[in-house]
């Protein structure tokens, strides 16, 4: 399973943003969120969405195996094993694994596809279905 995202959908409300971050740290702060909202500008209203697709890459490197899957094929982060390395960010390819210790203190952060942006969504944009095949 993976999130997945269609950008032309979203109107840049961040309602996702704010549900994201209640569930990963019971806080309402986009700023702590696990996907990013990139409003296109001199467009106004169109927006470029990045989410996590759940590729591993970030589990790869992490040196104290913070990162662990879960049964439904989704990373997630133990935040008490994690040392703010930083290993992880740089890897992730759609940029949205996140060590910001201005922000949170001791851990970095991803999606741990909890389901709650997709729910606040009103305009269809997320969505969490199984992973496509890799194509050859």
């Amino acid at each position: 399973m993976r999130l997945y995202v269609d950008s032309t959908k979203c109107s840049g409300c961040n309602a996702c943003r704010v549900a994201c971050s209640l569930n990963l740290f019971g806080e309402t702060n986009p700023k702590k969120a696990a996907l990013v909202i990139e409003p296109q500008f001199p467009a106004p209203g169109i927006y470029n969405v990045k989410v996590c697709t759940q590729c591993g890459d970030c589990a790869a490197v992490c040196p104290t195996e913070a990162i662990k899957q879960d049964a439904q094929g989704a990373y997630y982060v133990v935040y008490e094993e994690c040392i703010m390395c930083g290993a992880c960010e740089p890897v992730c390819p759609e940029g949205v694994m996140f060590v910001r210790p201005n922000l949170v203190e001791n851990t970095a952060w991803k999606c741990n596809l909890c389901g709650d942006c997709v729910a606040v969504c009103g305009t269809g944009a997320l969505w969490i279905a199984e992973k496509e095949a890799a194509t050859a």
